[in-house]
């Protein structure tokens, strides 16, 4: 698997329609031409994929963060802004909260498992259920955009059947994802994930945490378990 260069991944979360920090749109094909297997599509935001490379990806609840907050793209990097509103969705005394109800966070975790058990839609390695927000580290065995649509369309409609809201939305449109470069920051990216309920003052231990996969799964996190990818040169 083929080291992917800092400059190709990482991009402002939830913006209006920027391309990464940074970056402009040719320059991001400039550089995609030594990598052909790296997959660029657009939505509101810029992303980047490469089928059997790990990916984290993070979506959030619909109006879960106020309208219109926005970060100047000169001021911050793209992952100091992918921090400053993951802090913010952490800290929120306000907007949705429906993942904090144990059937529909139950629900999510089932379906994350789901897809990547019986569809093969990935090799999950680590996943966290927040009140208001999930974040997923996979190997993307389909189109990233497939297995998104995949996971959030299922859980969305099952989440507003079970809160008597079908035909709302339930999920944030837009999801943010970063193309995991070489093996030290998948273990900090895993490490991130499963350590978000601590941080939030949830609890006080990754593993006391039901809806993650360091407190949720038999036998520990998959990543503990083998499900590992391996980085080196094509």
């Amino acid at each position: 698997m083929k080291e992917v260069p800092e400059g190709l991944v990482g991009r402002t979360p939830w913006s209006a329609a920027d391309p990464p920090v940074g970056q402009s749109l040719r320059r991001i094909a400039r550089q995609l031409a030594d990598y052909p297997s790296v997959v660029f599509y657009e939505r509101r935001l810029p992303h980047l994929y490469e089928i059997g490379q790990p990916v984290f990806i993070t979506w959030r609840l619909f109006d879960s963060l106020p309208l219109h907050r926005a970060f100047p793209a000169a001021a911050l990097t793209s992952g100091e802004a992918f921090d400053a509103v993951d802090k913010l969705l952490d800290e929120a005394r306000s907007g949705a909260f429906f993942l904090r109800q144990p059937a529909i966070a139950d629900m999510v975790v089932d379906a994350i498992y789901y897809n990547a058990d019986r569809l093969g839609q990935y090799a999950l390695h680590a996943f966290v259920i927040m009140p208001n927000h999930v974040h997923l580290l996979v190997t993307p065995a389909v189109a990233l955009p497939k297995l998104t649509k995949s996971l959030k369309s299922i859980t969305a409609k099952r989440a507003n059947e079970m809160l008597s809201m079908t035909g709302q939305p339930f999920w944030q449109a837009e999801s943010y994802d970063h193309l995991v470069r070489h093996q030290r920051e998948f273990e900090k990216i895993r490490n991130y994930i499963e350590a978000n309920p601590v941080r939030a003052g949830l609890v006080t231990e990754a593993r006391e945490f039901r809806w993650s996969s360091a407190g949720g799964a038999p036998g520990g996190s998959p990543a503990d378990q083998g499900v590992r990818p391996t980085f080196g040169v094509h």
